[in-house]
């Protein structure tokens, strides 16, 4: 298997930690498989980004002849016939998979969308109504409250830890990330079991990383006279 993962060139603080090149590098990592990583810009969306993932987005894999986007459908090919997803628990982890990412996370991106608006307009438009927001909230916490109740009886979603658990608890971490995990001790300790893990903890330096590295490259210049103006300032 030759896998190659692309990911943003570069992108600024905010979003760093939590793009979603991230799952697939914990699945990665979880199974041992070695990657390598290529790039898209985030603007301009070039025509082959989009002949590669439709919406301009990231992450996408090329594996030998196959190229795959949706970091769902990535983690679930990567995945399959290992112990992330076993066969007999296959019809329970993808079920809860598709939970996490049907069911748990638009609600959490909805509500984050207003308070990431709240902080800077300029990106995400203009701050929402507080009755909008209460009522995102609402949605959002009648999900968690739900997995409140089945995490306060179990380590992982699915029996051991899956391909499911990836996709659910970096779904949670956004809403940790903002204190929406608050009133939540079961989901707030399954997600610190989650991120505890050796893999993750690879991902993630290797995630961050990638923007120290293009932080890097664009401070340098790209030519020898680009560098020697830098060097005469």
């Amino acid at each position: 298997m030759t896998l190659t993962l692309y990911t943003y060139e570069w992108l600024p603080e905010f979003p760093r930690g939590f793009v979603r090149d991230i799952r697939v590098r914990w699945a990665a990592e979880e199974l041992g498989l070695p990657y390598q990583i290529a790039t898209v810009p985030v603007y301009p969306k070039t025509d082959a980004h989009r002949d590669m993932q439709p919406f301009g987005q990231v992450p996408m894999i090329v594996d030998d002849d196959l190229t795959l986007f949706e970091s769902g459908a990535i983690v679930l090919h990567l995945a399959e016939n290992t112990d992330l997803l076993p066969a007999d628990q296959r019809a329970q982890i993808a079920q809860w998979l598709i939970a996490a990412l049907n069911s748990v996370e638009p609600v959490i991106s909805a509500w984050t969308l207003t308070r990431l608006a709240g902080r800077m307009p300029q990106i995400f438009g203009p701050p929402s109504s507080p009755e909008v927001v209460e009522h995102l909230r609402k949605n959002m916490d009648g999900r968690l409250a739900a997995l409140e109740r089945i995490l306060a009886g179990r380590n992982w979603i699915a029996g051991e830890f899956s391909a499911a658990d990836i996709l659910l608890a970096d779904t949670l971490r956004v809403a940790a990330a903002e204190d929406a995990l608050t009133d939540y001790p079961a989901l707030t300790a399954y997600v610190d079991r989650a991120t505890a893990r050796p893999a993750f903890q690879r991902a993630m330096a290797d995630h961050m990383a990638h923007w120290t590295a293009a932080d890097a490259a664009r401070a340098t210049p790209t030519n020898p006279k680009e560098k020697q103006d830098e060097l005469s300032r």
